[in-house]
């Protein structure tokens, strides 16, 4: 495998490839058709050949290209199933694992940044990594105090490649619509780009990630590994076992897909509200199921409900003052019905902009159906609800849509935003049925009137 590339030049051909190869593909595919096989047979091997060219040049550029198919692989849930099955498989590599980096590399940036002497920080090493990312891979090994640990190395010129890759994904991102219907990939892509020099920094990483871990050290349910040591370009943290959300998504059981679904719904609010952070790369791959606190090493015969384990801090959003109790108090509005509430809280927060009118009942309709799992005591996520809602906002012919076009998302509550349907996304591929409500409730600032009572305005500022 070669190293990470680096010449702009050379990336840039493989991404065109991407767009040009789906192309190649559809004129091979008329070709079996004119040789007889079936249009559905070769419309399989057409979707296949395409999902497994995404992976392998998504999955060698790493940097930013790998990102976005991390990204993208969140939402395929709002994908038709005919249109998403064959990218699942391809996306979902995306989030565990990814062509590795040569062994001299991972050496050299070890003894580079711990010392010639590296290897004497480890009782053990294993050389071949138990996952990748998007800008660094893991290795596991054993730290000399005899502390199971993850090895975070950054790749050589990954924030060159990071930086690279977006600039030449905005110039692709019509083409690369159509892999999700109705959503605009730009906004994406400049967003991740925003946030390339925060994830290239492991000390803002460390720092974020030790926060996590001393807050919820005796948390029965949430599980952070700490930070063992970090210094530029590599991270050593405590390792954490566990079963991967993808697999629990693939083959889980209907219990573990409930709780995993409840755990993440509940760090998703209680994380701000408890740090001041919000984990901001909420796919699949940064998440595990874990047994019980009061298992044994087999994991059997314990009393304990499974817990969720959460790994990479790279990208947090601040908030000091937890979510913004904006956001509580328009969910209860909306629920409770006051169209007229609603919309001037809207307009005061700027989602609504002052040159633009509305009908609130119009606002009003618009909204209802998104927060529905709010409303219930509790709720099924399902592929089919998210499609649901994503056709009914994507199709031109909808009010819905016209409505949405004249809607504004201020610059403070984007990246909230993504991870709130990222996480909505991953809660659609457990199925899960989930109590939402309940953890509003617990959780976020204003959902409950007495409590958004309380709430001052610099606070609901704090996440700007």
């Amino acid at each position: 495998m070669s190293d990470l590339p680096r010449k702009a030049v050379t990336r840039t051909a493989k991404l065109a490839a991407l767009p040009l190869g789906f192309a190649g593909r559809a004129t091979w595919g008329l070709g079996k058709r004119i040789g007889g096989k079936s249009a559905e047979i070769v419309g399989r091997e057409l979707q296949q050949r395409t999902a497994d060219q995404l992976f392998k040049v998504l999955g060698e550029l790493k940097g930013g290209a790998m990102k976005f198919g991390q990204a993208l692989s969140v939402f395929e849930s709002a994908l038709p199933e005919e249109v998403a099955g064959p990218y699942r498989a391809a996306l979902t590599k995306l989030q565990e694992a990814a062509p590795p980096m040569p062994t001299s590399t991972v050496h050299k940036v070890l003894a580079e940044r711990l010392g010639k002497e590296w290897r004497e920080l480890f009782l053990e090493f294993e050389e071949k990594p138990s996952a990748a990312a998007s800008i660094g891979q893991v290795h596991r090994a054993v730290w000399h105090d005899g502390r199971n640990v993850a090895v975070k190395v950054q790749y050589p010129g990954a924030g060159e490649a990071l930086l690279s890759d977006l600039a030449q994904l905005s110039r692709f991102a019509r083409l690369l619509g159509p892999l999700i219907p109705g959503m605009d990939v730009k906004p994406l892509i400049t967003e991740l780009r925003d946030r390339v020099s925060e994830e290239l920094d492991y000390e803002l990483e460390a720092r974020a990630q030790r926060e996590h871990a001393a807050e919820f050290e005796d948390d029965p349910d949430v599980v952070v590994p700490d930070v063992v040591h970090q210094c530029e370009q590599v991270l050593v943290t405590e390792w954490m076992d566990g079963i991967p959300m993808a697999d629990v998504i693939a083959d889980g059981t209907a219990e573990q897909r409930d709780r995993a679904g409840q755990l993440l719904a509940r760090f998703l609010f209680s994380g701000p509200a408890r740090t001041g952070l919000l984990h901001a790369d909420p796919h699949p791959g940064n998440f595990r199921l874990l047994p019980p606190a009061d298992a044994g090493d087999d994991g059997a015969e314990a009393e304990g409900e499974l817990r969720l384990g959460v790994l990479d801090f790279g990208t947090v959003d601040r908030l000091p003052g937890g979510l913004p109790g904006t956001i509580g108090e328009s969910l209860r509005l909306t629920l409770e019905g006051d169209a007229e509430a609603v919309y001037e809280l809207l307009r005061a927060e700027g989602f609504v902009k002052e040159s633009i009118d509305l009908d609130p009942d119009a606002v009003l309709e618009y909204l209802v159906p998104i927060i529905e799992p709010a409303e219930a005591e509790e709720f099924t996520f399902s592929r089919g609800w998210m499609r649901t809602q994503a056709a009914r906002i994507a199709d031109p012919r909808s009010p819905a849509h016209q409505l949405g076009k004249q809607l504004n998302l201020p610059p403070s509550y984007l990246l909230i935003h993504r991870v709130t349907l990222s996480t909505i996304g991953v809660l659609c591929q457990l199925n899960a049925t989930v109590r939402l409500r309940e953890e509003l409730e617990g959780w976020l600032p204003g959902f409950l009137p007495e409590e958004y009572a309380h709430e001052e305005e610099p606070e609901v500022e704090a996440g700007a």
